[in-house]
């Protein structure tokens, strides 16, 4: 009974996380990587594409069952550079030699409150 109420939990937590004042979208992207290890070095050689594509804030998160599972979330002032930055080539290059198959991809902004 543990098990579950803590994976809610951390379900929780991760879709309540504070966005940055000025980041008006949120890309969400879940996929298994063949190995972390191997994931986290292709993802770090991407950091100052990251800064330069408009990222304001980024986040790996790990499953707590499976570390080569991961969430990234990556937060954007604008819709148009979260679609410039998804739609960058060598992005998709780089992930597909290190993931299982295709991402899951969301785009999301603030509800209307």
């Amino acid at each position: 009974m543990f098990r579950p109420l803590l994976i809610a939990s951390l379900a929780v937590v991760a879709i309540a996380t504070v966005r940055p004042a000025n980041a008006d979208v949120r890309v969400y992207i879940h996929e298994e990587m063949t190995d972390y290890k191997a994931f986290q070095k292709a993802y770090n050689s991407f950091t100052a594409t990251r800064k330069k594509m408009g990222v304001i804030r980024a986040t790996v998160y790990q499953n707590v069952d499976n570390k080569n599972d991961v969430t990234i979330t990556h937060d954007f002032k604008t819709l148009d550079q979260a679609k410039a930055f998804l739609a960058l080539p060598d992005l998709h290059t780089s992930m597909q030699s290190v993931a299982k198959g295709p991402p899951q991809i969301w785009v999301t902004a603030p509800g209307a409150k």
